[in-house]
Formats: C-alpha cells, sequence, structure tokens
C-alpha cells in the first residue's frame, strides 16, 4: 500500500461478522426471497443475474436493513422481502455501472458484460429493478416505495452526474461529494431507513437511521476511491487503477491537483483527459497523492463520516445490534489497511 495510514482503535481488526451473525437467520429469508424472485423462464436471466448475485459480495446493504430493524426490536417479516429489493436495487446498478466503465472484473470475476456483453447486461439489471419495485409494492407501504424508489432516481442521478463530470479535472470536492452522495450513500441511506418504517417509529428515528446509512455511504466510497490508487487489483477485487484509467476524478485527484505545483497539475490535466494513462503514469500518480496527503487526507475524511455515522445512533437501541452496526462502520473504514 501507497500510503500511511493511522490504525483503526480496535486491538482487533474490525469485521462484518458480529452483523452476519446478528442478522444471520434473517438473511437466510432474505437469500431465499432473492433466488426466487431472479427466476425467469428467460434461462439468460437467472444466468446472469446469479454470476453476480452469487460473486462473493457480503450483501452489506440488505444485512444493514435486517440489523436496523433489531436494533428498534422488530419483530415482523416485512424486512426481509425489503432486504431483498435493496439488494436487487444494487445489483442492478452494478450491471449498469460495469457496461458504462467498461469494467472487466468486479470482487476478482470477471464481469457479466464482459461475460455475455453490454445489451444483456443492461437488460437484466432493468429486469432486477423491476423485480425490486415488484417486492416494494407487495409490501403495500407507500412510505417504502417512496423511500426506496427516491433512492432509485437519486442513485441514476449520481451516475449520470458522475459521468457528464468524468475527464475534467476542474470538478470540485462538492460536485465529488453530490455525486457519491447520490450514487453510493442513497441506497446505504435507505437501507437503513426503512426499518425504522416498518418497526412503525417516529420521524426522528427515521430521520437518524438515515443519517447512519448515509454517512457511513459516504464513508465507504471515500475508502473505495482511496483505495484504487493505494492497493492492488488482487485486495480490491477489481483492475487497480481503474478510476484513474477512466478519468474519473475523485477526492484524492482533487486534492492531489489543488496541492500540486504547476508541472504536476499538467500531468493530472493530461491523464484525466485520457493522455497519460500507462503504468507508468499511474506509479507517478500515485507518487504525487503519496507526497500531497492526498490519500491520507482522503481517508481521514472517511473517519470523520464514520464517526458521524456513529454519532447517530445514540440514544437508539443498544446491546449488540448496535455494537454490530457501529463495528460496520469501522470495518468499512478498515478496508484501507
Amino acid at each position: 500500500m501507497s500510503a500511511t495510514i493511522t490504525p483503526i482503535r480496535r486491538a482487533k481488526a474490525p469485521s462484518l461478522d458480529p452483523m452476519m451473525a446478528l442478522v444471520a437467520a434473517d438473511m437466510h429469508q432474505v437469500n431465499g426471497v432473492i433466488l426466487a424472485r431472479m427466476q425467469s423462464d428467460v434461462p439468460l436471466i437467472p444466468e446472469l443475474a446469479g454470476h453476480l448475485i452469487a460473486g462473493g459480495g457480503k450483501r452489506m446493504r440488505p444485512m444493514l436493513t435486517l440489523a436496523c430493524a433489531r436494533l428498534l426490536d422488530y419483530q415482523g417479516t416485512r424486512h426481509h422481502k425489503l432486504a431483498a429489493s435493496v439488494e436487487f436495487i444494487h445489483t442492478a446498478t452494478l450491471l449498469h455501472d460495469d457496461v458504462v466503465d467498461g469494467s472487466g472484473l468486479r470482487r476478482g470475476r470477471r464481469t457479466a458484460n464482459i461475460i455475455w456483453g453490454n445489451p444483456a447486461s443492461v437488460l437484466v439489471g432493468d429486469f432486477l429493478f423491476s423485480r425490486a419495485f415488484e417486492l416494494m409494492v407487495e409490501d403495500g407501504s407507500l412510505r417504502v416505495l417512496r423511500i426506496l424508489s427516491g433512492a432509485s432516481a437519486v442513485i441514476a442521478e449520481g451516475e449520470v452526474n458522475q459521468l457528464s463530470a468524468q475527464r475534467r479535472i476542474e470538478t470540485g470536492e462538492a460536485r465529488y461529494l453530490d455525486i457519491i452522495g447520490a450514487k453510493t450513500a442513497a441506497l446505504f441511506a435507505a437501507a437503513c431507513r426503512i426499518a425504522a418504517v416498518v418497526a412503525e417509529r417516529d420521524e426522528a428515528v427515521e430521520q437518524a437511521l438515515d443519517a447512519y446509512g448515509r454517512n457511513l455511504g459516504i464513508a465507504f466510497q471515500l475508502v473505495d476511491d482511496a483505495i484504487d490508487y493505494a492497493s492492488d487489483g488482487a485486495t480490491m477485487g477489481k483492475d487497480a487503477g481503474d478510476d484513474f484509467r477512466d478519468g474519473k476524478v475523485t477526492l484524492p485527484v482533487i486534492l492531489a491537483y489543488a496541492r500540486g505545483n504547476e508541472e504536476d497539475r499538467r500531468f493530472w490535466r493530461d491523464a484525466i483527459e485520457g493522455r497519460r494513462t500507462s503504468d507508468e503514469d499511474l506509479a507517478l500518480a500515485n507518487r504525487l497523492l503519496r507526497e500531497t496527503g492526498a490519500i491520507d487526507d482522503t481517508l481521514a475524511r472517511a473517519r470523520h463520516y464514520g464517526q458521524l455515522a456513529i454519532d447517530s445512533l445514540s440514544g437508539i437501541g443498544g446491546g449488540t445490534a448496535r455494537a454490530a452496526l457501529i463495528e460496520a462502520v469501522e470495518f468499512a473504514i478498515a478496508r484501507a489497511y
């Protein structure tokens, strides 16, 4: 790893294991819904969807729905279908993202668009979005439908915003935060918030869980953007330097560009506009990021948003559910270590 990172305060590395143990029985039910609802008489649909759904992801977003429901001591089963809906929305966006980005690897495996082609990936993504909305409608709550459908629209807006900012070195930090708040944090927020709806809690609890998920999502994406430079393909499960070669202006680049001299800035302009994308150029980018402290400061921002997420849980629930949700934040940040 290229950057020096201050260790997390836990003696033992943070893990999703406590949250996975907390929701294991519920997750079994969610997996059953996912398996049943991704079926189709058109064989390509379950084949392609199954490739990504079974690709080793931890299913953090649906687990957050389940864990937040446990935090609120919800005793029903509505959250099972809704957690599956959250996972379908996430999976659909991944299929579409990989087409837009031309990605070749996800979670260490070939992407669906490489195996089956772009048209099939887009259409199966559309199918999963449709399944997600079917599950929302079956729940019967207009409030849940409003939250999840709103998040779906915001995610799409965020992706379009990111696409229009691509290869534009003048993209600023405020726009970057708007982009990741939409394309990543919105679904984290919605996944947590709907637990308060099914548990019939008041608006204040809804807002607190929304804030927890939103700040966790921002921290999660900040870490992703840092490790695109400060890690390797084996660790990330995708091609190292993808963001660099795709001309994505992420916070590490924004900070390094702002802090560089004119020669450095010329390099970043050329790189982001697609004229400097070799392995040697990526190595130079990593050196500049290290010298300007851009990776360290990006991860410091991630820790800040992580703390905001933890603070949002103050006064809500307790016990193993609260501890698991706090450790999930620390795990999201510790992925950079």
